[in-house]
Formats: structure tokens, sequence, C-alpha cells
């Protein structure tokens, strides 16, 4: 067999060469990727899923002596060609990288272990009975406690926050910022939530649920951000959000502290947003990092943020760029809008808060106060107690509430306008 094979999204093809570089130089590392590819006697040969996908057959008649798979929570679902093409790899042993095993849920931890055991832990229909539902619905803690229990010889976990794995990793301090919103924004929010939820009645309809819940998510996001960012004709002024206010509030607190920061948002509109707002109000130029980018784009953007001490501001898209890179140059981590999903936040957090980090990390969290924003983080913070395995911890767990339950989240009574001044 050959050496180790380390499959990795090809966005941190790089990030793993300069690592294997910096943490084990003694090795014989080759890349797999790109036109012209050839498979080369190696003691680690790093490839993307893409790569796996189009050229499994060629691959799976190498036998490797370790597969290594990162960000594996990607290969939750089986039936995905990326899953299937993985499956395919013929190896010795396994080693599934993830930040997040249970991003959405339970079943979510079934798949991974399914991957490098199969069968360990049954078939879908006999773990939702015997675990799903006493640990997602009936938030049973002994269930809980078992599963970890069966589960701890096959996971290796590692704290930063750990002394023994971190002695020297500064601490990390979490705090929600709470925005109000403007006149203008409270009137566009109503009007958007009174035509799209009218009633409970709009959320009746299971199969209807989901699609009508991401709108009206998504909408409300975007007008909590900026106006502009819903409807695309507002003008381009920061006294128009609450949110853009307070970001630049905290901004000119960090460029005057001498300090770097990372922003990152849901959605590439908003950034645009505020990179125009940054450089109109504070006069400083931003570096951008979202998916239309490519590789080399990244890479210099990752570079100069790192190396060059006048680039201070990062705005990041939170999909593109919340996993997988080392952002340590930047000790403060703003949330822009937040993603209802503990573990996909802290991943993106932890572009800062990681090994080789020599300052203490501040993250914001900007929530829009007296709005659904507010309502949605309290029910998140209140299920924390069950999270390490035991609770759904995506977006996705609201679509389970009832429509009463989503009808009250939602309704346009819970907003108050702010008050206007004398």
């Amino acid at each position: 067999a050959q050496g180790s094979l380390a499959v990795v999204p090809a966005s941190l093809l790089v990030n793993w060469q300069r690592e294997l570089a910096r943490f084990a130089p003694e090795l014989k590392v080759a890349v797999y990727y790109g036109k012209g590819r050839t498979l080369t006697e190696a003691d680690v040969t790093l490839t993307s899923y893409e790569t796996v996908v189009r050229d499994q057959t060629k691959l799976a008649a190498n036998p490797f002596s370790l597969l290594i798979l990162d960000e594996a929570h990607g290969l939750k679902n089986a039936a995905t060609k990326r899953a299937v093409a993985i499956r395919g790899l013929r190896t010795a042993s396994i080693l599934a990288l993830s930040g997040t095993p249970v991003e959405n849920r339970l079943e979510d931890l079934r798949a991974l272990f399914d991957l490098i055991l199969p069968g360990y832990l049954g078939d879908a229909t006999a773990f939702k009975k015997l675990w799903r539902v006493p640990i997602e619905l009936n938030r049973d803690a002994e269930t809980a406690r078992r599963l970890r229990q069966i589960t701890a010889p096959f996971l290796l976990r590692r704290l930063k926050t750990d002394p023994s794995i971190a002695p020297d990793l500064p601490p990390k301090t979490v705090t929600d910022e709470y925005a109000v919103l403007t006149v203008s924004q409270s009137a566009l929010y109503r009007t958007v939530l009174e035509e799209l939820v009218p009633g409970p009645e709009v959320f009746s309809e299971p199969r209807a649920r989901q699609a009508v819940l991401l709108k009206l998510l998504t909408a409300l996001k975007q007008i909590c951000n900026h106006p502009r960012a819903y409807d695309q004709t507002s003008p381009l002024k920061a006294d128009l959000s609450g949110k853009a206010l307070l970001l630049l509030d905290i901004l000119r607190n960090v460029l005057e502290a001498r300090e770097k920061v990372l922003v990152f948002s849901q959605y590439v509109g908003t950034l645009e947003i505020l990179q125009s707002l940054i450089e109109t109000e504070i006069g400083e130029p931003c570096l951008v990092l979202h998916g239309a980018l490519n590789q080399a784009q990244r890479n210099l953007a990752v570079d100069t943020f790192q190396n060059d001490p006048a680039r201070k501001i990062f705005l990041i898209s939170l999909k593109a760029g919340g996993v997988g890179l080392n952002l340590t140059a930047a000790s403060r981590v703003v949330h822009y809008d937040l993603w209802y999903n503990p573990a996909v936040e802290n991943q993106a957090s932890d572009r800062a808060f990681r090994i080789g980090q020599n300052r203490p990390v501040f993250v914001h969290r900007l929530i829009s106060t007296g709005t659904f924003e507010e309502k949605i983080d309290a029910m998140i913070k209140s299920k924390k107690e069950l999270v390490d395995l035991s609770v759904a911890a995506g977006e996705s767990w609201l679509t389970d509430l009832n429509a009463s339950d989503l009808f009250n989240l939602f309704h346009p009574e819970t907003v108050h306008p702010p008050a206007k001044k004398a």
C-alpha cells in the first residue's frame, strides 16, 4: 500500500501543504490535483473531493495505508457522488476530521460512523428509534450519556481550551452586541412580516413550511443587516441600519487599538454593502473573500491579511471562509448576522482562535433587539445543556416547531420600533 491519502476541500489544499511543511517537514508530500495530475510515491498525497469523484476508478486501484477525510461532515449524505466515491477507495484505516460531527441532527453522527465503521450504529431507522427520539425530542440525558459512551472509543475530541492541548493559547471572549432597528428598518420589517406571515396558517402545511420559513428568515435577516440588502434600492447609508452603525463603532475601536478583525456574513450582497460603508465612513480598505473568487485570489487575500500590517479588515462569506483557514493575524471576530447553528458559528470564530494565536480573541455577535433574531438566539441558548451530541444544532430545527410557535416567533406585535428622538 502507498502512504496516506488526505482528501480535503480544494480551497484548503494550499493550507494543508503549508501546515505539513511547518509541522512535519520530514514527510514527502505530493499533490494530486489539476490538469496533468499523476500519482507519485509519497508519504502523504493531497487531493480534493472533486478529484476523487472524477478519478475514483484510478484511485481505487491504489490502496493506501491511511485515508484522511478533512471536513468529513460534508459526507453525511451517503447517496451523493462524493460519498459513494470515497467509499470505493481502498484503505487500511480511515480518519475522519470534523469540527462539527453533529451539524444539524444526530443522524449526521450516525452517517459519519457508517463511513468509518459501517453498521456500528445501525441503519437510519433503528438509530432514530433507539437514539434520536429519546435525545432530540425527549431530551433524555441518560440516553445521551450512553450514546457518548459507545462512541467515545472511536472519537478523539480535542478542545483548544484544554490546557494540555494548547497551554499557551490565550482566552476567547464572546459578547452579544445588540443593535436597535432604525425607523426605516422597523417599518420595512413590519411590512414584510405582515405580508409573508398574515397568520399561523402559513405554517400549517408541513410540506410548504420549510420553503416559507427559508424565505422569511432570508428576508428578515437581510432587513436587519441593512434595508438595501433586501430591496437593492435603499440608499447606501450607514444610518439606515442599526447593525451597520454598531459595526462601524466596533471597527473604529479595533483600528484605534491597532488590531485586525474578521467580519462574517452569510450574504455576499451584505459584504458588498459593508465594504462600501466602511471605506466611505472610516476610510479603511477591506479585503473580501467569497465563493466567486478562484483559488489564487483566495490565497492572495489570506496572505495579504496575515502579512500586511496595513490591511486590518477582512470581510468573509460564512460559507466560503468559515472553515479550514488560518487567520491568526486577527484578534477580533464579528458575526454580522447569525447562522443559528452554534457549530458553524464556532468554526468561523476559530479562524482566529486557533493554535498559533498569541493574543486574546474577542468575538462580537450582532443581534437586532426586539426582532426574531433575539428570540431565536434565546431559544438556542436554552438548548445548550445537551448540545454535545444530543441536540439539533442547525437552522433546520426551526421546522420542527408547530405552526403556533413559529407564528409567535415572528409575530409583529413582539417587534418594537425604536423611540423617536425628541
